[in-house]
């Protein structure tokens, strides 16, 4: 897909509502080759989506052998927005606590002081995070009015062929 394609897609004001969500469902295949998807917190800074983990995830050894992944951000209401993205993951050890870490969980609702007490313990906690950036190379938006799955596109283009015939 080409990126002006993805960056339009990545503009539109739905995917920029989804994009500014706090979970993503991060699909990648684990080492013994079956496929995982779990939700996990990112930020997205304009072009990537960055996730931060732990040193010693086991989705870290995975994606260092196949580093393809697919995310997908959605709404729980009816009719749903998606919006799915496939890229590739560059892994960055560093050290300490990255900004993009505590801003992406700087949405969930706490206190002045519950922050305060969540920030103390995640920095006792870590000596350093592993980002996981990805540069989407595909994306699609679904939002049940302009866009639709291609399988369900592809019914309502036989649909229309059959009235028409």
């Amino acid at each position: 897909m080409e990126q002006a394609r993805i960056n339009e897609i990545l503009e539109r004001p739905i995917s920029r509502e989804l994009l500014a969500r706090d979970l993503t469902r991060l699909a990648y295949v684990a080492k013994d080759g079956t496929p995982r998807s779990i939700p996990i917190a990112f930020t997205w800074n304009g072009s990537e989506i960055v996730l931060c983990t732990t040193k010693n995830a086991p989705k870290l050894h995975a994606l260092r052998e196949n580093p393809m992944v697919a995310l997908t951000i959605d709404t729980e209401v009816h009719p749903p927005k998606i919006l799915l993205i496939r890229g590739r993951a560059e892994l960055d050890v560093v050290d300490g606590i990255p900004a993009e870490y505590l801003e992406m969980n700087g949405s969930y609702e706490m206190s002045a002081e519950q922050r305060v007490e969540w920030e103390a313990e995640v920095r006792s906690l870590y000596d350093g995070m592993v980002r996981i950036v990805i540069t989407p190379t595909w994306a699609k938006l679904i939002d049940f009015e302009n866009t639709l799955p291609s399988a369900v596109e592809e019914l309502v283009r036989e649909r229309a062929e059959r009235q028409d015939a």
